[in-house]
């Protein structure tokens, strides 16, 4: 995992929960097997879920996992904003994060 994306929370966790850490990635990691969405439409449907969920320490790391599983900059704002009819405009406070972390060079 790149260090620089992943929120202080997540690092928190990581290293002061191991045990925990372990147990959640091996979960998210069974659920990805489980998943028969495409790389790219489960990235973009991820971070929809994120902003919707206004959980925006996520945001950045999954905006380059997005990237990098080939979703565009116009797919990925289009991701973030899906919950606006849904979730309210609060969905748009997770641009800024989204964008800056797709706009970054690798």
């Amino acid at each position: 995992m790149e260090q620089t994306s992943i929120s202080n929370a997540f690092q928190t966790f990581l290293k002061e929960a191991p045990e925990h850490a372990q147990a959640w990635m091996g979960a998210v990691h069974n659920l990805d097997q489980a998943n028969k969405l495409d790389k790219k439409t489960e990235a973009l449907a991820y971070l929809a879920v994120l902003a919707a969920l206004r959980l925006e320490s996520g945001i950045a790391f999954h905006a380059k996992e997005a990237k990098a599983a080939g979703a565009s900059r116009d797919e990925l704002i289009s991701a973030i904003l899906v919950g606006l009819p849904a979730a309210g405009n609060g969905v748009t406070a997770s641009l800024p994060a989204a964008l800056r972390a797709f706009d970054e060079e690798n």
